[in-house]
């Protein structure tokens, strides 16, 4: 349909020109299929969360189930204006967000620092709207952070990892590193995709370079 359509997806729509969405979220799974919990469990007083956006969620969700001190992973949509969208209309380029997992962890086991390590090494942050192949504002890097401090944090590794992809070649890092809006759960087949389907699409590639951090 013709009123999905952006005719140039790698440039961000406006709030004005992003589709209206709708009041209601939409459908998504019920537990975490890696972790056997409630998808949408609240955080314990020893957890955190950060909300991290490096290229097809499939993918980038993978990445951290290996951690020690991960305790939920979830993928979604945010950094857009468009409320409650469905995966089609975030495709369209039309409701600004990016493809986004949100990441629990327990703070006695797992650093902020050792996420940022996983989150840098893990994609290209040089790419602005796009991941490798896969072209779109919802594959652009980002960092969506609960409070000032980690954004503080954030920029200091980013600046560090700078230097090092700097002497490695690599053009500036695009990364947008800001407050954490609304989460929005992806639909249940979204959820923890590559361990349903272990040969699915991943386009999820680094740049070789290390952080060494964490």
């Amino acid at each position: 349909m013709t009123w999905f359509s952006n005719d140039n997806k790698s440039t961000m729509i406006s709030t004005q020109n992003a589709l209206v969405g709708r009041p209601d979220r939409i459908t998504t799974a019920e537990q975490h299929f890696v972790y056997g919990i409630d998808l949408k469990q609240p955080l314990k007083r020893n957890e955190k969360e950060v909300i991290v956006g490096l290229g097809c969620f499939w993918g980038a969700e993978k990445c951290f189930w290996k951690l020690d001190g991960v305790t939920c992973t979830a993928v979604g949509y945010g950094a857009g204006y468009t409320p409650n969208p469905t995966y089609e209309e975030v495709c369209s380029g039309k409701t600004g967000h990016n493809e986004v997992v949100r990441v629990a962890y327990d703070c006695s086991i797992l650093s902020f620092e050792e996420i940022l390590t996983v989150f840098w090494e893990a994609h290209n942050p040089t790419q602005g709207m796009q991941q490798g192949n896969d072209r779109g504002t919802q594959y652009r890097s980002g960092l969506y952070l609960s409070d000032s401090s980690e954004i503080m944090v954030a920029e200091e590794s980013r600046d560090r990892y700078q230097e090092k992809l700097h002497k490695a070649g690599f053009s500036p890092i695009t990364t947008e590193i800001a407050l954490a809006g609304p989460f929005y759960y992806a639909e249940a087949y979204h959820q923890q995709y590559l361990a349903k389907k272990p040969q699915g699409y991943c386009g999820l590639g680094g740049t070789g370079v290390s952080c060494g951090e964490g």
